[in-house]
């Protein structure tokens, strides 16, 4: 459209006409005010349904309603599939069932053989066979004859041999038991030893047991405290000239008596005066930290090695 006083569309922008503006007359709102996604706010949002909790109901499955395993399937008894099974095996048979023989017959007493194939046996008879007359064997052969009598009061009637007569004193045990005493005080030396300390029974007395009274209960000791003040000691005496400071008084003066001096001694003609060997002489010694240098630093590391490592 031309404007007045003015280029027209085409001469401005290139087009027929400008297009109309949306946002023309709406209120002014600051960017900084405006939400981030603004069409997420508006409308319907994503909505999901959320997992979904199993329970007996139809909401616990994943289908809208409930499916059955057999469905559409038929019914069929059990019964009917056995007894289907029963015709188709029956078939198959060649003749009439087998029906087993009679059971066996039993005897109707003792020593009846009614039921019996054969009937009587007569092995099995009751009546007793004829048999020869018995005759003893004969006694064995005996090589001494029998010994005669019970054997109480009689001699040399027994297996073994008689046994000989030993002799038993009547006071064989005190004979004995004397010579043992005999014999046990030959060993003795000295008299018994007897205790002087009757009536007491053991060389200990009891140490539980007092003979003697208790001594009186001391009476605890207080000391009386001191009435007058603290004084402390005068100090120690000082050395004066005078000998003021002394524990003993000046002693008294002693003449000492005129000591002779020694005379020098002479020595004879070739001897030799004693002189003592000289002990160890010192020498210069190198520090350890020395020695641990020249241990670790030689020719070849003596470039590379670092100082900080001694």
């Amino acid at each position: 459209m031309p404007v007045e006083g003015g280029k027209t569309d085409m001469e401005r922008i290139g087009l027929f006409s400008e297009m109309s503006y949306v946002t023309v007359g709406d209120k002014y709102e600051s960017p900084f005010n405006r939400p981030f996604n603004e069409a997420a706010s508006k409308k319907r949002q994503m909505l999901p349904g959320g997992s979904k909790v199993m329970s007996s109901l139809q909401a616990g499955y994943f289908d809208p309603h409930f499916v059955r395993v057999f469905e559409g399937e038929g019914y069929v008894s059990l019964n009917q599939v056995r007894r289907r099974n029963m015709m188709e095996e029956a078939k198959k048979n060649l003749g009439k069932a087998f029906l087993p023989s009679n059971g066996d017959k039993k005897p109707c007493g003792v020593g009846s053989y009614y039921g019996t194939i054969g009937g009587p046996v007569p092995f099995f008879s009751a009546q007793s066979r004829p048999r020869e007359k018995y005759e003893a064997p004969g006694k064995n052969l005996y090589t001494n004859p029998g010994k005669k009598g019970t054997g109480y009061g009689y001699a040399n009637v027994t297996i073994g041999k008689q046994p000989s007569h030993s002799a038993d004193f009547y006071d064989a045990a005190k004979q004995n038991f004397k010579k043992q005493n005999e014999e046990h005080h030959h060993l003795l030396k000295g008299a018994p030893f007897k205790l002087n300390l009757y009536p007491r029974e053991y060389f200990d007395t009891n140490p539980y047991f007092l003979e003697k009274p208790l001594p009186p209960i001391k009476k605890a000791e207080t000391k009386a405290a001191p009435g007058g003040p603290f004084k402390p000691p005068s100090p120690g005496k000082k050395a004066g000239g005078m000998k003021a400071g002394t524990f003993d008084p000046y002693p008294s003066h002693s003449a000492d008596p005129y000591a002779v001096k020694l005379t020098k001694q002479t020595l004879s003609q070739g001897a030799k005066i004693f002189h003592p060997p000289g002990g160890p002489k010192s020498r210069p010694i190198q520090s350890i930290m020395t020695l641990n240098v020249k241990k670790a630093l030689n020719t070849k590391n003596y470039k590379t090695a670092s100082v900080q490592s001694y």
